[in-house]
């Protein structure tokens, strides 16, 4: 080990893609609206869709939604508004390379459409089979691009452990923190998933109708107040 003990660090493998098809709304929109769209969060839902979070750049965000709307495999709705922009989610189905990504045991880190183009970049954790990954993904994608493959530290947490307690306090009701909690220890945020939503009801003794209602309303009231503290491009998270 060095002196500065980099070797001692988790190392990932980055995988980096291109996308050229304007079949993909973070794609279509970007060139549609001439705006800037970048994944900030993912998160699955108990449907088995995947919740994508994405900040709004260069348009108003009531514009998305008229867009998203003509693509049947997307649920849009407004999360935040900022002076040029906004934080939206995107509900998807696996037609979603983000979310197909996901479900192939990469984690995407960027996603991003610019000007009618598409960036991906995702993290495959020790233990997976980068190359695999890469084959199934282009092989299933025709309009991805496979761009750079890359060794690095693995990328710390988003937020400091100082900041998140009183973000989860002051946003979130006992409830809604009870199911968030319960989802991140029981292994729900994973990839691969560790638990359904349906196995988190059962031990939280509520309906899965019930535990959807919690999470969701979690996941959107914690990103809101993140993004709501301060410019969400040019913020500091640390």
């Amino acid at each position: 080990m060095s002196g500065n003990g980099v070797e001692s660090r988790s190392r990932v493998c980055e995988l980096e893609f291109q996308v050229h098809g304007g079949e993909y709304p973070f794609v279509s929109v970007s060139e549609e609206e001439d705006c800037t769209l970048a994944l900030t969060e993912m998160f699955p839902r108990p449907d088995g869709r995947y919740a994508e979070f994405f900040n709004v750049r260069g348009t108003e965000p009531s514009r998305i939604l008229e867009r998203a709307g003509t693509h049947d495999s997307v649920e849009a709705s407004i999360v935040a508004e900022y002076d040029d922009g906004g934080l939206l989610e995107f509900v998807v189905s696996d037609s979603c390379p983000a979310f197909r990504l996901a479900e192939l045991g990469a984690l995407p880190r960027e996603v991003e459409g610019r000007d009618g183009s598409g960036h991906i970049v995702a993290e495959v954790p020790p233990g997976t089979d980068e190359s695999a990954v890469v084959r199934s993904f282009v092989d299933e994608y025709p309009d991805v691009e496979f761009a750079a493959k890359r060794r690095k530290d693995a990328v710390e947490p988003r937020f400091t452990r100082s900041r998140i307690p009183r973000v989860l306090r002051e946003n979130l009701t006992e409830r809604q923190y009870e199911v968030l909690r319960t989802a991140f220890e029981r292994g729900y945020y994973d990839w691969p998933r560790g638990c359904t939503g349906e196995e988190i009801a059962d031990d939280l003794e509520i309906t899965s109708a019930t535990f959807s209602e919690h999470i969701t309303a979690a996941e959107r009231n914690v990103l809101s107040a993140l993004f709501a503290e301060r410019d969400p491009e040019d913020a500091d998270v640390s």
